[in-house]
């Protein structure tokens, strides 16, 4: 802006909305005339926009040659020439700690983040004198990958990939004009994940007062070159101490105890003066009284107690000598629960999302604290979670979710290509191997559209003995995005690259565990007395597609919750982790639902792989039409160290333990029932499941750079038409110990198939299946129409699932079936096909293998309720099996030992 003349940005960029037609995505920037008078937010003056013939404009495009008039309250008039330049979108610089101590040490924090989407972008940071980069002070975290040092930067993972993708690192830099430049460079900013850069210059000290600024500006490649105006932010610098801090508690598990709050915690800089104290203020700073506070100046941090209930306190410090000699910058603590409705809301039932997401706006500020939800009936369409702002839920309080929820963000990809589908022939996934929007289902791929939805936030809790619901109002289809605007919410709660994340009732230190009799959930109490008092969990009914749906988010604990305990409906995933770290699950009871209940995962959603580690899950019961736990279907990056314990499967129409790799994703070392959680309670029961456990591998391929290519060929005499994944490698599952599990009822029983939501006896119309561990194999060359012309990166045409232990099982089937179907050849697990049905019938009723390295089946039973012509067990393609204490019912072949099975020992 000049004495006379606007410059307005013009461009073009490509942005997809969920309506967009997939050949219209190329949009121009220049905003409308009411878009630039939004932008303006003009207060106390007017502003008009006429062409250049006088005509008001409002919702047309503007143009060079407009004119801009400002009039003000006074009423004068200031008339201003509007030019386009071509130029990107401006971005956004913040520098997160707006003032600094002088002399002292500090680290230095900022993000950036472009104004629109480009691959292969370079972005330019100016900083201020008495700032210098180097490559060892400075990290950075791009797109949300990951914090990673500037001299780490060239090896830094991009994820994940076929090799078509042409990332092979997730930037470079350069540093210029004496540390004061620096320049990130070959940056994919395509995905949009919050803040593009995440930048921390350690140890900085400044000698000087005053304010400083950083200045950033960006360059795109495509749709077309264009670089940014530049954009600054300042800090100031001062001579007091001004960088007093409050810590948010930290604690993993909510524990009201008698000081969560009446203590806190404060930091600073440390300052090298003796004699600093803390004062407080119960009256918003008009007096001011010592606090009781245990003062550590040598590492900067004041643990305070004492403090009496339910008041807002202000504190500061008070130095008493040396060159930062004064008081300090003050912080603020809400010593209690801040009730709801002490901002507006009356919890009748009206809508109230207005005034939730600014309670929660004004408590982030504060430093953060726990809003209250007392009793009443709170309405919302989408709820911010922010960081250090924790959610009581009372329980007499219900939230439930209303319809026009936030729509699916825009991204630079469209995601058509995914909706038509994904039959053994559908290129759709693989026609643009940069495009991560059509390498999982819809539900993952969008984030805003839900009830709770939190983006690179830290420290959340929701708790409480209330109830949460969808209502209705929370969708379950894949084609929801085919719904109206106002209906597209399939989320409860989603969060996207969050850190420190609590979910659940009030805590209790038992275990729970399930009664048949009574059909109830119950806490086994001292001397495994049943206490079926249960009203400590969250409730939580009609949850859409997912109750949770957490990506990229680390430190998860999830515990002491109720599904479905007053409504069925609208029900599918229970809690989805794709690519998540350190997850807790525990104390988990589900009426019935759709989908998985758990379910550990890596998907693509975040414009980038990466992979999961590190869950310990613990009592989980309930009843699926899926699978009660599953690894996968997603599967793009590794998975690994997963221990669960005590789970009891009350129906699953899919399996009741399963683990998939799909998309070349290594998975290892899964243990069931092994006591790594906690002591092992129980053994873990499955009843009504179409098969108990279902491990296997297919090649999906669903990754960023994946190819794909359609074949002919002949499997076992068949014809096959379908699509083969020709550059990414056949997944690994490995390490698998599965323990102490009774196994009946093997049919799909679950009892989301019924009308009164009962569990039907076996009437030989329900889907069976025997245990399943199935490896994959390429069609062979000499079957294939015209041959294989391609070879896999790493050489491997055939995954076989090795390191596998079966120990203590007993399994009862229902049997039944003919000799003649010991001849059956189960299909390998095609493109699309992940799923125990895809098998088909299997030639045996107590265990079926395929493609196996290294398995032990010891100590374990296997019977069936009617005679059953098939083998008891068959293995196929099986290198070195262990058959040790196995019991057999009836005269049944055991083992049959198929096509270049070897090595097999029995005792």
């Amino acid at each position: 802006m000049s004495h006379d003349t606007v410059y307005v940005v013009s461009g073009n960029t490509f942005s997809f909305t969920v309506d967009t037609p997939e050949n219209e995505g190329l949009v121009n920037t220049t905003p409308t005339a009411a878009v630039f008078l939004s932008a303006a937010n003009a207060q106390e003056s007017v502003y008009t926009i006429t062409d250049k013939n006088g005509k008001t404009k409002q919702n047309e495009v503007l143009a060079s040659g407009d004119k801009l008039t400002i009039q003000d309250k006074k009423g004068t008039v200031r008339p201003f020439q509007l030019l386009l330049k071509t130029a990107a979108l401006g971005g956004r610089l913040e520098v997160l700690q707006k003032s600094y101590t002088k002399n002292t040490r500090s680290d230095l924090r900022f993000e950036y983040t472009a104004g629109q989407r480009s691959p292969d972008a370079t972005v330019r940071l100016w900083l201020p004198a008495g700032v210098n980069v180097t490559p060892e002070n400075t990290t950075v975290n791009i797109i949300g990958r990951g914090e990673v040092l500037l001299k780490a930067l060239s090896k830094q993972s991009v994820g994940r990939t076929g090799t078509n993708y042409p990332y092979k690192k997730t930037g470079s830099f350069t540093i210029s004009d004496n540390g004061r430049l620096l320049i990130l460079k070959n940056l994919d900013l395509r995905p949009a994940n919050g803040p593009d850069l995440s930048i921390v210059i350690h140890n900085v000290t400044f000698s000087n007062t005053g304010v400083f600024s950083i200045k950033a500006n960006y360059t795109t490649t495509a749709p077309a070159v264009l670089t940014s105006s530049d954009q600054t932010n300042a800090f100031v610098v001062t001579p007091t101490l001004s960088d007093l801090k409050r810590v948010p508690s930290p604690t993993s598990r909510y524990s009201e105890t008698a000081t969560l709050y009446t203590t806190t915690t404060l930091t600073w800089s440390t300052i090298g003066t003796p004699g600093l104290k803390v004062q407080s203020s119960v009256d918003d700073g008009k007096s001011w009284q010592g606090a009781t506070a245990s003062v550590d100046g040598s590492r900067g941090r004041a643990f305070i107690s004492g403090l009496q209930p339910n008041k807002k306190y202000l504190f500061r410090l008070s130095v008493q000598t040396g060159p930062q000699a004064g008081f300090s910058n003050t912080v603020s603590f809400y010593s209690g629960k801040i009730d709801i409705k002490d901002f507006g809301v009356t919890g009748n039932g009206s809508d109230d999302t207005r005034q939730i997401n600014e309670a929660i706006a004004t408590i982030h500020k504060m430093g953060g604290g726990t809003l209250f939800f007392s009793k009443g009936v709170y309405n919302a369409r989408t709820i911010h979670l922010m960081s250090n702002v924790w959610l009581y839920i009372d329980k007499d309080a219900t939230i439930q979710a209303l319809k026009r929820g936030d729509a699916p963000e825009a991204t630079w990809f469209s995601d058509r290509k995914y909706r038509s589908g994904l039959s053994p022939t559908d290129m759709g996934p693989y026609e643009d191997p940069e495009n991560w929007t059509t390498k999982q289902d819809v539900g993952h791929t969008f984030f805003r559209n839900a009830l709770f939805t939190a983006e690179r936030a830290d420290n959340i809790k929701i708790i409480g003995n209330g109830t949460l619901t969808g209502k209705g109002n929370l969708v379950t289809s894949d084609k929801v995005m085919n719904n109206a605007p106002d209906n597209r919410s399939d989320k409860l709660f989603s969060l996207k690259l969050c850190t420190n994340i609590e979910i659940g009732g009030i805590y209790r230190k038992e275990d729970l565990w399930y009664d048949s009799a009574a059909n109830a959930p119950y806490y086994i109490v001292k001397n495994k007395v049943r206490d079926f008092n249960t009203d400590n969990m969250l409730q939580i009914d009609r949850a859409g597609h997912f109750v949770l749906l957490a990506t990229g988010t680390d430190n998860i604990n999830v515990h002491d919750t109720y599904f479905a305990k007053h409504e069925t409906s609208n029900a599918r995933d229970i809690y989805d982790f794709m690519s998540c770290n350190n997850v807790t699950v525990t104390n988990i009871y589900s009426r019935v639902s759709s989908d998985d209940i758990v379910k550990p995962g890596s998907d693509c959603s975040l414009g980038f792989t990466r992979p999961a580690k590190n869950y310990k899950i613990r009592n989980i019961i309930g009843d699926t039409n899926c699978n009660l736990f599953q690894v996968g279907s997603e599967t793009a990056d590794d998975i690994t160290d997963i221990c669960v314990d005590n789970i009891y499967v009350l129906g699953a129409n899919k399996a009741g333990f399963s683990i998939s790799t799909n998309d070349g994703g290594h998975v290892k070392n899964i243990h069931l029932n092994c006591g790594e959680t906690g002591p092992v309670h129980h053994r873990s029961k499955m009843f009504r499941t179409y098969t108990p456990f279902f491990i296997s591998i297919s090649n999906r391929g669903r990754v960023l750079g994946a190819t794909a290519k359609r074949f002919r060929f002949t499997e076992n005499g068949l014809a096959r038409d379908e699509l083969l994944v020709t550059n990414v490698s056949i997944g690994q599952v490995e390490n698998i110990l599965l323990n102490g599990v009774d196994i009946a009822e093997v049919y799909a029983g679950s009892a989301f198939s019924s009308k009164d939501k009962q569990w039907h006896p076996f009437d030989g119309t329900q889907g069976t299946a025997t245990p399943i561990v199935a490896g994959y194999q390429l069609p062979e060359n000499k079957n294939v129409s015209g041959g294989l012309d391609f070879r896999l990166p790493d050489g491997r045409s055939t995954g076989y699932i090795t390191n596998i232990v079966f120990n203590d099982l007993r399994v009862l089937v229902k049997g039944g079936h003919p000799a003649s179907d010991s001849t059956a050849i189960p299909p390998e697990l095609g493109v699309g096909q992940y799923n125990a049905s895809n098998l088909k019938v299997q030639p045996s009723w107590g265990f079926w293998g395929r493609h196996i390295k290294n398995i032990a089946i010891k100590n374990s039973s296997f019977a069936f309720e009617k005679p059953d012509g098939r083998y008891a067990l068959l293995l196929d393609d099986v290198q070195n099996a262990r058959l040790e204490g196995i019991k057999i019912q009836g005269k049944t072949t055991m083992p049959l030992i198929n096509k270049n099975t070897r090595t097999i020992t029995l005792k």
